[in-house]
């Protein structure tokens, strides 16, 4: 990045960031509505339930994405301020890198939550005793998107 001092090159540095900075406003991690499963079902909406749980359906909460957010998000400020500058302050290619970032650490939070385990007729219908993987559906529907 240029270095500058005071007067009009200055002023107009700080006015290109600013344009910069203002093409994107936020970005939306997660399962976006058009994510869904073969049958139509909502990917957010199963995601929903596997993350609190359905307590009437047997289903206990596996806290995938609230955990991820208490564990990471501290974290995302400093790293959305490094991308900033590293990107020369544009907003757009910031927040898409950021929000494929995050991404990465919702799935990565899916892979790695095993518990509370999966019941043993789950586990027997299933073949195998991993929670929140069944067709990979959820977890490859992890997306992004910027605003």
């Amino acid at each position: 990045m240029a270095t500058t001092r005071g007067g009009s090159k200055a002023a107009k540095v700080l006015e290109r960031i600013a344009v910069a900075a203002k093409r994107a406003q936020r970005v939306r991690v997660g399962f976006l509505s058009d994510a869904t499963y073969p049958d139509g079902t909502s990917v957010a909406m199963v995601a929903a339930i596997q993350d609190f749980g359905a307590p009437r359906a047997g289903i206990p909460p596996r806290p995938f994405f609230r955990n991820m957010i208490a564990a990471k998000s501290k974290d995302w400020p400093e790293a959305v301020g490094r991308l900033l500058i590293a990107n020369n302050f544009d907003a757009q290619r910031t927040l898409e890198q950021a929000g494929e970032a995050i991404a990465g650490q919702l799935r990565q939070s899916i892979h790695d939550t095993n518990s509370p385990p999966l019941k043993p007729a789950t586990i027997r219908g299933k073949g195998f005793a991993k929670p929140l993987i069944d067709t990979s559906v959820m977890i490859n529907s992890v997306s992004s998107e910027v605003e």
